[in-house]
């Protein structure tokens, strides 16, 4: 900007224009202008101090205010415009010009269209230095350029992923090489990282992954965290704050030390092969302790002595034991009142019939909710598929009591009828391959004790038996009731009316005359 106020004092001490323009840098033509403009508007030195050069500019050489009876872009609306697939600023301009034709306005030229995106663009990049407190924040990552793997049978190279995990304050790194990016290779890197670390801090910045964020349920406002995330950080005692979707200067320490390891531990192992995923992460912990070691810049010290120095004291301890995986998944209780899991089936109390319920599984123990209330836990089975777990409370009251009976019980109750009724009752246990194929047969035989008495079937079976030396349930059943009506018939000796045998037609049917 022009020095007006100084144009108008050196003036004042009779500097030449010639001098004024050296000491302020600008041409004799524009101190002359500007002193013949103080003249007429009768501006002389000394001057107030609100008259700073921007105000005397304004007062002397107006700007043409034509410009901006033009009617300004949206730019809100142009931002959420440019990005939608195919959008470009011309068109946009395009739409622009003729709505300013639709209402009687006078648009930009297209230079300055774009002039005003770019100046509202930069205004909205403005960044804020955020202090960070020593042991307070971590950030992961996934780092976006992989290692190789090279199986030495058949050559296949597999691709390997890395885990980037760094302390905010001191930028103190952890670096671990997975197979993949799935949810069981997330949270143990998370796990060796706290051990590699030693303590937790309070917070804990993830990337907006799939690992980290259920994003069928999250929105923009409120992310939903993973159950088996949520349920680490809970282990850990820590709070998880997800970056937002393509924010990464919510971690720049993270993004930041993707790229250096980029540089530091992927390009430098770039010549070399490995054949296992130890190979890869024994050579990336050298180069990792090297990168940790290495000066800063810009600052005393080193990574590693920073973290030491200021930020390893004031992480929280780690727990007792490490976080046990666990893996979230849901099941419907079928009419066995059982679940299937991985094949295996485990018991659920029987009012859940027909109820989707959520079920933790981990390497030991299968634990199963609903409506975050837990309803059961068993220990996880291993071994040919389709065995059961089964508690005996889960089960209907008519179901415990069929438990509890077995071929000794029946022999027992049997006996304390009569020799016979556990003579057959031996028989039909011994008859079937399996001794529980026969329980029904002998519950319904013993049984028929209360419909007719102990008596009548200590009876029944002893006939049965001089008979045959295995009778069944049906053939008891049948005598009992034989021998029932043949009692009934001998307590009741009024004798029925005998109806005529033979032939009772007549002689006229046969042809003969009436009698």
């Amino acid at each position: 900007m022009t020095k007006y106020r100084d144009i108008i004092r050196l003036k004042s001490l009779r500097f030449s224009e010639r001098n004024i323009a050296r000491s302020c840098n600008v041409s004799r033509n524009t101190v002359s202008k500007v002193l013949s403009k103080a003249d007429e508007m009768n501006i002389s030195w000394p001057l107030d101090k609100s008259m700073t050069d921007a105000v005397l500019e304004n007062l002397m050489f107006p700007k043409n205010k034509t410009a901006t009876d033009k009617r300004m872009p949206g730019f809100a609306y142009i931002r959420k415009e440019l990005l939608r697939n195919g959008v470009s600023k011309k068109l946009l301009w395009v739409e622009y010009c003729e709505d300013c034709r639709m209402n009687n306005e006078e648009p930009l030229m297209y230079s300055q269209f774009c002039y005003h995106i770019q100046q509202d663009e930069q205004k909205r990049r403005a960044t804020m230095h955020i202090p960070r407190k020593p042991g307070e924040q971590m950030e992961v990552d996934w780092a976006g350029d992989p290692a190789h793997i090279i199986d030495p049978d058949t050559g296949e190279i597999t691709e390997a992923w890395l885990f980037v995990g760094v302390m905010t304050y001191s930028q103190y790194a952890y670096v671990e090489a997975f197979i993949n990016e799935k949810t069981k290779a997330w949270i143990t890197a998370h796990i060796h990282m706290y051990e590699f670390f030693g303590g937790v801090t309070p917070m804990l910045v993830p990337d907006n992954c799939t690992t980290a964020v259920n994003h069928q349920k999250s929105d923009w406002y409120t992310p939903v965290l993973n159950t088996t995330y949520h349920e680490m950080a809970e282990h850990y005692n820590t709070a998880i704050i997800p970056a937002r979707v393509r924010k990464p200067k919510d971690k720049p320490n993270a993004e930041g030390s993707v790229g250096s390891i980029s540089t530091w531990i992927t390009a430098a192992l770039r010549n070399e092969q490995f054949f296992s995923l130890s190979e890869l992460n024994s050579a990336i912990r050298d180069k990792l302790n090297a990168f940790n070691v290495n000066l800063f810049q810009k600052k005393e010290g080193s990574r590693l002595s920073l973290f030491l120095g200021e930020e390893k004291p004031l992480l929280a301890p780690l727990p007792a034991t490490s976080y046990e995986l666990a893996e979230w998944k849901q099941a419907t209780v079928q009419f066995n009142y059982h679940i299937a899991v991985d094949k295996m089936y485990y018991s659920v109390p029987y009012q859940y019939i027909r109820n989707k319920v959520d079920v933790r599984v981990t390497e030991t123990t299968i634990e199963i909710f609903y409506n975050h209330n837990r309803l059961a836990s068993h220990r996880r089975l291993y071994g040919r598929p389709g065995m059961y777990s089964t508690v005996a409370e889960h089960m209907p009251e008519d179901h415990q009591k069929y438990l509890e009976w077995d071929g000794n019980r029946f022999r027992r109750w049997a006996a304390s009828i009569g020799t016979n009724t556990n003579e057959v009752v031996n028989a039909i246990l011994t008859s079937g391959r399996v001794e529980q194929q026969s329980y029904r047969s002998c519950m319904g035989l013993l049984k028929l004790a209360e419909k007719y008495s102990d008596t009548m079937l200590e009876a029944a079976c002893k006939k049965a038996l001089s008979y045959t030396s295995s009778p069944s349930y049906k053939s008891i059943k049948n005598l009992l009731i034989t021998m029932k009506e043949t009692l009934s018939s001998n307590e009741n000796p009024e004798e029925k009316p005998k109806k005529p045998s033979g032939i009772t037609r007549g002689a006229r049917y046969y042809g003969g005359k009436k009698s």
